[in-house]
Order: structure tokens, then C-alpha cells, then sequence
């Protein structure tokens, strides 16, 4: 919304077309475009996405904003609950990058951002595929920063802490179901549209890496950077769940 009112034209891409198309009616005039895809398939979403860009053309930023998160423990967790996550979190974001980036080189411009989390730079209890797969996207996008970086690409990595989304309900149990309940931090989080304020002006100054968030999510990669032992005490003392 408020990348369309400063006169992007917008895609938007998710499984659910219907509630893309209620999205799209509320944005500013402009071109702007839905199509529907399922990053829990990422060979689909990298060749439907590939064959899409020819039609559109130009892109001058891809947000990876797709993922889905867990709330379980690893001892109990089926096998099945990782694979879940990487290929949404990881290999999505790597397939949309992989379909787009060409397009980017050859115009000589564009911006890669890549939604990662503040669990993508610390580490917590009940969450141990889903830190994984967004310490995997921080690390991905670090590679890559340094590969494009003759290229004129810029390339964003922003770690959100608790921002007041649906994530937790959506959020797998330890047999890949959304657990469907709300979590004291997120529901006290950052407003969305403070966040994606942030999020924007991240993109306009060509940040490296960023991140958004407010109280303890927001000061965590900090306090572990300067005192390890002491979050890692703490981590495992607190329940997140």
C-alpha cells in the first residue's frame, strides 16, 4: 500500500488470488497485477515466475515476503515439519530471486530484499525450523550481496523481531499444522505500517541489512552480539512460545 502511493506499480503474488484482488482494489491507481503462487513448491514458483517476467518486463524490486513460521519443540517435531519451512522460507525466496535477478542484471538495476527475522540472527526455544530456514536466508543474501555488487544490484536483508501480523497463528505445530492461536509478543508487536515505513526507507537508502522491531525483538541480535553468554542464559530460561 504504501509503496503503490508513491507510484509503484505493484505485483502481488500469494496462493490466495481472492484476497489479492480485495488488495489490489484498495491500492492507488496504477498497474499493478496478482499472480498466484504456492512457495511451498519452489520448481513451480521458479518457472511460472520465469515466464511471467518476460511478459511484464521491467522489475526494479522483488520483496521475498513469503514464510511461514513454527512453535514446537525439535524433540518432538516430525521430519516432515522441516521440509515444510525450508522450501517455503528458503528455496521460494530462492526460486523468485533466481527468476527475477537475470532481468535485473540485464537492465543494469534493481533491488533484491529478502524478509529474514530476527530468529534468522538469534536463536530460541520452540523454533528451531524456522530459525534455521531464516539464518539460511541471511546467509544466502550475504553470498549474494557480494556476487552482484559489480552489478548495480542492491541487495536487502531486513529481520523483522514481533511485528503484529497473523504469523503466530499460522505458525506449525511439531506435525505441520498452523497451531492457530495468538502469542503474547506478536500481538503486542510493532504496527505493521511503522514496520513497513521502515521497511521502505531501508530500500530507498540501499541498506545492507536491517532490523525492524521494537523492545526485546528489536534489541536482541545486539545484546547476543555483545554478550553471548548472557542471551544464551536467558534463551534457555525463557519461554517464547
Amino acid at each position: 500500500m504504501q509503496l503503490a502511493a508513491k507510484g509503484a506499480n505493484i505485483i502481488l503474488s500469494a496462493r490466495s488470488v481472492d484476497k489479492l484482488e480485495q488488495l489490489k482494489a484498495q491500492l492507488p491507481a496504477g498497474e499493478h497485477k496478482v499472480i498466484a503462487l504456492n512457495l511451498s513448491q519452489p520448481e513451480h514458483v521458479y518457472e511460472y515466475a520465469k515466464s511471467a517476467i518476460n511478459e511484464i518486463g521491467k522489475v526494479d524490486i522483488l520483496i521475498n515476503n513469503g514464510g511461514v513460521s513454527q512453535r514446537s519443540l525439535f524433540l518432538e517435531n516430525d521430519f516432515s515439519v522441516y521440509r515444510q519451512l525450508m522450501e517455503v522460507n528458503y528455496f521460494g525466496l530462492i526460486a523468485l530471486t533466481k527468476a527475477v535477478l537475470p532481468t535485473m542484471v540485464e537492465q543494469g538495476c534493481g533491488s533484491i530484499v529478502a524478509i529474514s527475522s530476527v530468529a534468522g540472527k538469534v536463536g530460541s526455544k520452540f523454533r528451531t525450523g524456522y530459525s534455521g530456514s531464516k539464518y539460511a536466508v541471511v546467509g544466502f543474501m550475504d553470498c549474494l550481496r557480494a556476487e552482484v555488487a559489480d552489478k548495480n544490484i542492491h541487495c536487502l536483508t531486513i529481520c523483522p523481531g514481533s511485528i503484529k501480523t497473523a504469523i503466530a497463528h499460522n505458525s506449525l505445530n511439531e506435525h505441520g499444522v498452523a497451531q492457530n492461536k495468538p502469542e503474547y509478543s506478536i500481538e503486542n508487536g510493532m504496527d505493521v505500517s511503522i514496520a513497513v515505513s521502515k521497511m521502505i526507507a531501508a530500500i530507498a537508502k540501499q541498506k545492507d541489512e536491517v532490523v525492524v522491531g521494537q523492545g526485546l525483538s528489536g534489541w536482541a541480535p545486539t545484546i547476543k552480539r555483545f554478550f553471548p553468554g548472557l542471551f544464551n542464559r536467558l534463551t534457555a530460561k525463557k519461554n517464547y512460545k
